[in-house]
């Protein structure tokens, strides 16, 4: 036993097996990170992103991760292709919108009816599909916007939204009613 006084060894401290910690070394905890981002990015379909993070793997990360980034690489690359959608008409494009709305996809949804808004601004149907969106995800304010832009571009809405069923957590809302109903404000 070591009297007081007497210098002590320090110890090192182990891990339960007995044996010492690796020390962490902040470059290869930086590529994990990266690593499960990237296959986060991948499950959410988000593949652009994930690609993005996978490149900056190669050359830096441990070589098995490396090699793991690769194959991922090539996933993103193929699913990129099947993202790169075109369409030949608006209205088709409308139609692919409402698809991944239906499914439940709503801010896939969202981007294509934005994407086809920026192409076309006065695309009442996009408008209109942006409410449908904004209703069903209780955005309230959202909803009333781009429904009354769709309005003020094509009155017909306001008849198709009356009826619309996917309006229906927005009917107890007055500013709702006085928009689908003018006449009786």
């Amino acid at each position: 036993m070591a009297q007081a006084g007497q210098g002590t060894a320090k110890r090192t401290p182990k891990t339960i097996a007995g044996k010492m910690r690796p020390a962490v070394d902040p470059t290869h905890q930086k590529a994990l990170n990266d690593y499960q981002n990237a296959l986060k990015w991948m499950q959410e379909g988000k593949f652009e992103k994930a690609r993005e993070l996978f490149e900056g793997l190669i050359g830096q990360a441990a070589p098995e991760l490396q090699e793991r980034a690769r194959v991922y690489l090539a996933v993103c690359a193929r699913n990129a292709k099947k993202e790169a959608r075109t369409f030949a008409t608006p209205e088709e494009h409308y139609d692919y919108a409402i698809s991944l709305l239906n499914t439940g996809f709503y801010e896939e949804a969202r981007e294509q009816f934005e994407a086809i808004l920026e192409k076309h601004p006065k695309a009442d149907y996009a408008l209109y599909g942006l409410a449908v969106l904004e209703s069903m995800t209780g955005q309230a304010e959202g909803c009333l916007e781009h429904l009354g832009k769709a309005i003020d571009i094509n009155p017909r809405n306001r008849i198709q939204a009356r009826t619309d069923s996917d309006f229906q957590d927005m009917a107890d809302d007055p500013r709702f009613t006085e928009l689908l109903y003018p006449e009786m404000a």
